[in-house]
């Protein structure tokens, strides 16, 4: 099982406890493009193919509804692949 395989797992399991670092490798791992809108802004924007997901980096860890939307996009990328 490489890297990836294991965040992945390791995100599905516990999408509450997942951390900015964490998901925002999982992102670039699979070709997303990541930019800041704004100077000092907190919240980080991922663009693939159509495909929009917004981060928001104030706490620990991300917000569960990122990382299920997340999920659901990888989930319907890999199937178009």
């Amino acid at each position: 099982m490489s890297k990836q395989e294991k965040l992945l797992e390791k995100i599905r399991n516990n999408p509450k406890g997942v951390r900015f670092e964490e998901l925002d490798l999982l992102l670039t791992w699979h070709g997303f493009e990541r930019r800041q809108p704004r100077r000092g802004s907190s919240h980080y924007v991922y663009t693939r193919d159509g495909y929009l997901i917004t981060v928001v980096k104030h706490e620990a860890h991300v917000h569960s509804e990122a990382v299920k939307e997340t999920l659901e996009i990888l989930d319907e990328l890999s199937k178009n692949e």
